[in-house]
């Protein structure tokens, strides 16, 4: 039977040797990289080719809801797990968008890591059920109205979550920071907001934003 090949990405040591632990003795698990952040995550895969990643989401330098869209766009076959503390519906959804194949909070028993191990490597999606739940009320939410939807025009999703954000004032740094995405991608997006509704600065952008109800006063 051959080997499950598996890279470890998290930015605190003991994290990563503790999941290394409870994998070694599976005999047909294989660890065969670890990386403490996004970009290193990039480079090993790039050089390992490994079947499965379990990524860590907030990390020094690029995220793994980043490493994960590079990683993805490259190879998709290659399957991704998130594995992290932050369990909640704005990362739940980030990492959804982003590709990802698992989804689990780091406090998870060790059947359950194994067998989304399995599960993913065979092809199927795995989430735990505190994940399923958020995913469920986040389903009920946006299915009720709770969720505004946005206004009507031929942007994308994310240029309208960019939109939003810009006119309520937020650098480009902030956005970029609450939507783990580079300053670059914020600019690029503002660029095509602003040719796509034939305005010419942040000053119109706003205006704009008030008057379709993106944002309250």
């Amino acid at each position: 039977m051959e080997k499950i090949k598996v890279i470890l990405v998290d930015d605190h040591l003991l994290l990563l040797e503790g999941i290394a632990s409870m994998l070694q003795n599976i005999e047909y698990i294989k660890i065969v990289g670890k990386a403490s952040s996004g970009e290193e995550a990039i480079n090993l895969v790039n050089e390992l080719t490994p079947d499965i990643v379990l990524m860590d989401i907030v990390m020094q330098g690029m995220t793994g809801i980043e490493a994960t869209k590079w990683i993805k766009e490259q190879n998709d076959t290659i399957k991704i797990i998130i594995l992290t503390s932050e369990v909640n519906e704005k990362y739940v959804s980030l990492a959804i968008k982003a590709g990802v194949d698992g989804y689990l909070p780091k406090n998870v028993e060790k059947p359950i890591l194994i067998e989304a191990i399995n599960k993913v490597n065979a092809g199927e999606r795995y989430f735990s059920q505190s994940i399923s739940s958020i995913m469920l009320d986040s389903f009920y939410k946006q299915e009720s109205g709770e969720t505004k939807s946005a206004v009507n025009s031929d942007l994308t999703k994310r240029e309208f979550e960019i939109l939003k954000q810009v006119a309520l004032g937020k650098s480009n740094q902030e956005v970029a920071d609450e939507l783990f995405i580079s300053i670059k991608t914020v600019e690029t997006h503002k660029t095509n907001i602003l040719s796509k509704l034939g305005l010419r600065n942040t000053v119109e952008l706003v205006r704009y934003a008030i008057k379709n109800k993106v944002i309250e006063l």
